[in-house]
């Protein structure tokens, strides 16, 4: 069955279908959240009130997108808020060394087999992981969902409601920003 017609038939109140619809969608949904949030009992929680939202509202979806952009949609803007809440609680050094640590290191793969280039991979993965952390959260969530989860320009705009310039500059800027504190990184290690 398409993602339509089940959409069509949750909205009658089929909970079968919209079963099939979070079963197609979920782990997109769980990784997002994973990526923006850094941590597995955030992701939960975005997963599960995603799903909440998406229920409640089915009736008002209106089909212009796919079901999968609408759920991003109401996933960013979870994530989006309650990153707005942490921003303003305080939280000492050792906490936020702590919170950095490992948020990324299962997404990123080891294809050597080689000593020597699995600790500069290592070592690679936690400074690109640390960089993409640091990105402000406009930034960071529009770099997640263009270069790592591969949402093109135009589903970024819908799902973010931002013009199409304003996604583009963004994802230029946060390359831009990353790119700088990467070459900090290589210049030190004389690469």
């Amino acid at each position: 069955m398409t993602e339509i017609e089940l959409v069509e038939k949750a909205k009658t109140g089929d909970t079968k279908a919209f079963e099939e619809l979070v079963n197609r969608t979920k782990d997109k949904i769980y990784n997002l959240g994973i990526k923006i949030l850094g941590n597995k009992e955030d992701a939960a929680d975005l997963l599960q009130e995603t799903y909440i939202k998406a229920y409640e509202s089915l009736s008002n979806f209106e089909g212009r997108s796919s079901f999968s952009t609408w759920l991003y949609r109401i996933a960013t803007n979870f994530a989006l808020m309650k990153l707005r809440k942490e921003k303003y609680k305080k939280i000492s050094i050792d906490e936020l060394k702590n919170k950095s640590d490992g948020i990324y290191k299962k997404e990123i793969f080891d294809w050597s087999n080689n000593p020597y280039f699995f600790y500069k991979n290592e070592e690679l993965k936690e400074i690109l992981n640390s960089a993409i952390n640091s990105l402000p959260p406009k930034y960071k969530t529009i770099f997640i969902l263009h270069d790592i989860e591969g949402l093109s320009i135009s589903e970024i705009s819908e799902i973010l409601s931002l013009s199409i310039p304003t996604v583009k500059t963004r994802i230029h800027r946060s390359r831009l920003y990353l790119r700088e504190k990467l070459s900090e990184y290589f210049k030190n290690k004389g690469n």
